[in-house]
């Protein structure tokens, strides 16, 4: 089966994978968690530290889409690819891709052509990833928290290129539709969220064991649907 951890910026998505991987592996269960690109990302720390002007300049938000999309298709086939492991968990689908792109269509920084060709190439994409055996996941675990907890969590991740206080209003643009795209447009499985506002699963093991539990009684329930559904 296949996990993605979804949500905003800041939340958690790498440590609920991480707390899963290893709860599935305490079980016996194998399982292999697929990382989101950041630290060897070369142009996300440009998006986030250069001028508006130079942003525009240099194009950077749409060849950091570009980036962010092909090495999200190229996960989105390495977990398919990955026969041993039960379970693949992914940071971030490359389903999400979009309402990023989108936002920066909405601030001005992704012109109307860009957006053009970025989804024509995301239709290309998933047309090619609808030959291969499954490429969607069996469950997203959407990570869900208020605004200030969002712009808390980054200051305290402390990355350089994140914590300029003039990102504040990106961060706000991000987050403040991310809910309804979720709930509203994303259909490529089925949706467990946790909120994040009281869920701390690196500082409380109680937070931890709660996360796990809901997520494997999850995919046992969806497991169970489709047995049932074949039966």
């Amino acid at each position: 089966m296949s996990i993605v951890i979804g949500g905003m910026i800041g939340l958690g998505k790498t440590s609920v994978a991480d707390t899963l991987n290893a709860h599935f592996r305490h079980k016996g269960i194998d399982s292999k968690v697929f990382y989101e690109v950041v630290d060897d990302n070369p142009i996300l720390p440009l998006y986030y530290e250069l001028t508006p002007e130079e942003l525009d300049a240099k194009r950077i938000p749409f060849l950091l889409q570009l980036f962010f999309l092909n090495k999200r298709f190229k996960t989105v086939k390495d977990c398919i690819n990955w026969h041993e492991p039960i379970f693949t968990i992914q940071d971030r689908s490359i389903y999400e891709d979009w309402y990023f792109a989108y936002v920066n269509k909405k601030l001005g920084r992704i012109s109307d052509l860009e957006f053009k060709i970025y989804e024509d190439l995301v239709d290309n994409m998933m047309e090619e990833l609808s030959q291969l055996p499954k490429k969607a996941p069996d469950l997203m675990v959407y990570l869900k928290g208020s605004f200030d907890t969002v712009v808390d969590r980054i200051m305290a991740r402390g990355r350089s290129f994140e914590i300029n206080p003039e990102l504040k209003e990106y961060y706000f643009e991000v987050w403040k539709g991310y809910d309804e795209w979720v709930i509203e447009h994303y259909n490529a499985s089925e949706v467990l969220i946790v909120d994040m506002d009281t869920t701390d699963v690196v500082n409380n093991d109680l937070d931890a064991e709660r996360v796990c539990r809901e997520v494997e009684e999850k995919l046992n329930e969806i497991l169970n649907r489709s047995k049932a559904h074949i039966g």
